[in-house]
């Protein structure tokens, strides 16, 4: 078994927060709600087609043009005003049910815990506040201040290095094994928030999972220091 983390990292989008309540916008826009998970992955598709070739650009960004090209699949057009409606909504997402619960398991035991994610730092900043984890979450480190994303290693190596830490002790938690498959190529622990589904054998195994937020805390502060 590993040892305890010094700081745990949480990615953000879809770990702690989750994008179902953007079902809505979508079908405000004309498209199907299934197209939620088309559209998020269209998005980190191109998000890694630009980090592979070290170039970057902010998620939202990102997402407007996966929106922009899903629209026009689909036939449909929406307005400036519409769009951005929908992207500003990804500041406001509610928490997952075990994220507030996760993260006091963890301070509470004397852990720090930071916030490592591929979206813009106030939109980021929005949601910790809105779940109520502003003060229990710092710092919010994003891509943008390397101007590359996850998951390209320089990433992980940053958020150690803004924790104040060597790499093996800090623990990504993610629910993308994409996440916490670059969280270990680049040396640092890394636990994988599963919610009913395999983690993929072709990729390194995390140190830790757990089914959900919750578990994954509880997994962690059990380690040995």
């Amino acid at each position: 078994m590993p040892q305890r983390p010094q700081v745990v990292a949480f990615d953000v989008i879809e770990t702690l927060f989750p994008i179902q309540p953007l079902q809505g916008g979508l079908e405000a826009l004309g498209l199907p709600p299934q197209m939620l998970q088309a559209w998020f992955a269209a998005s980190l598709r191109d998000s890694f087609a630009l980090a592979a070739i070290g170039a970057f650009q902010p998620l939202r960004a990102i997402m407007e043009a996966a929106l922009d090209d899903l629209l026009t699949q689909q036939g449909r057009t929406a307005s400036p005003a519409a769009t951005s409606a929908l992207l500003d909504a990804m500041a406001t997402l509610p928490p997952q049910a075990d994220a507030v619960e996760a993260v006091a398991i963890l301070t509470t035991a004397g852990l720090r815990v930071m916030a490592l994610s591929n979206g813009g730092a106030a939109a980021t900043e929005s949601l910790l506040r809105g779940a109520g984890l502003h003060e229990r979450v710092a710092p919010v480190v994003t891509t943008a201040e390397v101007r590359l994303s996850k998951p390209r290693r320089e990433v992980y190596l940053h958020a150690a290095q803004r924790a104040g830490v060597e790499p093996g002790r800090l623990m990504l938690v993610a629910a993308h094994p994409w996440d916490t498959n670059g969280a270990k190529a680049a040396g640092l622990l890394a636990a994988f928030v599963a919610r009913g589904r395999p983690y993929p054998a072709i990729l390194t195994a995390p140190d830790l999972q757990g089914d959900g937020l919750a578990d994954v805390a509880r997994a962690i502060i059990a380690l040995s220091d």
